[in-house]
């Protein structure tokens, strides 16, 4: 497998285990928070999966409609399957990742970025691995324990022989 790919199997990886759980803890736990992160412990998964929406609509080719105010909170169940959704979706476009230009209209608060895929894939990957470990600082601050979601946990997990 390409490093791409590999990195792209490790975010899907990371966020279904990080989903997984989640699923384990107390219900308060969903709706906690501490300073500094982006806020509590569902909104910043959905906010997570809805951002990777965005992307990969772009780099298929499709603008993404307007991005609300805020991003409508989901439970796990929701967020996992759109998880599943959209990791088969990265690894299709992985694929064809050379053929693919991405040309991002212009906004309000930023100019016309054209060939902007590497910029997509590289914030996509930035900003999964961001909110992750937000939501773990998250976890552990109000005394929750939180998973590994490192590269190390993944390659023992996945590929380790």
């Amino acid at each position: 497998m390409d490093p791409l790919s590999e990195a792209f199997q490790h975010h899907t990886w990371a966020t279904e285990r990080l989903i997984r759980h989640l699923g384990s803890l107390p219900e308060p736990a969903l709706s906690a928070t501490t300073n500094g992160v982006y806020g509590e412990v569902l909104a910043t998964l959905t906010h997570l999966l809805d951002a990777d929406r965005r992307y990969l609509l772009y780099l298929e080719g499709t603008t993404p409609p307007p991005r609300p105010d805020v991003d409508p909170i989901q439970t796990l169940d929701e967020l996992a399957d759109r998880l599943r959704d959209q990791a088969v979706r990265w690894r299709i476009l992985l694929s064809r990742i050379g053929e693919v230009d991405v040309l991002i209209p212009a906004r309000a608060d930023r100019p016309e970025l054209p060939h902007a895929t590497n910029l997509l894939v590289a914030q996509a990957l930035h900003h999964g691995g961001d909110h992750r470990t937000q939501i773990c600082t998250v976890l552990t601050a109000n005394g929750y324990e939180a998973p590994d979601l490192d590269v190390w946990s993944y390659w023992l997990d996945r590929r380790a022989e």
